[in-house]
């Protein structure tokens, strides 16, 4: 199976969190995994509201995920498009496009958002 990343997911697997859950960080060491750059994008937002540190750079992050074997996955206007057709039952613009991609490239997606499970998509945790 293949994976999408959430964005905590990155964050706390580069962070070496314990919020990351052991069965995520055990498919993020092993399992082909996949990641956005609108996790990148949704980041940078938060560090500019003070939501999250601001010392950790989406260049150094995006090198951790490329050391950790992730492959980005491009978006497209594909993705961009079927966001369009979801039921609006998240609100959240980054994970809508993420449900998206998991959707039309059929990856399951590590992440602990209990909204995302909702939608035709598998979620771990």
């Amino acid at each position: 199976m293949k994976y999408l990343l959430d964005t905590h997911a990155i964050l706390w697997y580069a962070q070496g969190s314990a919020e990351l859950s052991l069965k995520a960080k055990d498919i993020m060491d092993s399992e082909e995994c996949f990641y956005t750059m609108a996790s990148f994008w949704e980041i940078l937002i938060k560090q500019k509201l003070d939501k999250i540190d601001k010392s950790v750079s989406i260049i150094e992050l995006e090198d951790l995920c490329k050391k950790a074997g992730f492959q980005l996955l491009p978006l497209n206007s594909t993705y961009l498009e079927k966001t369009k057709s979801l039921p609006f039952i998240h609100r959240d613009p980054f994970d809508r496009l993420l449900i998206a991609c998991a959707q039309s490239e059929n990856l399951q997606i590590i992440t602990r958002d209990s909204t995302i499970p909702q939608y035709d998509v598998r979620a771990i945790w």
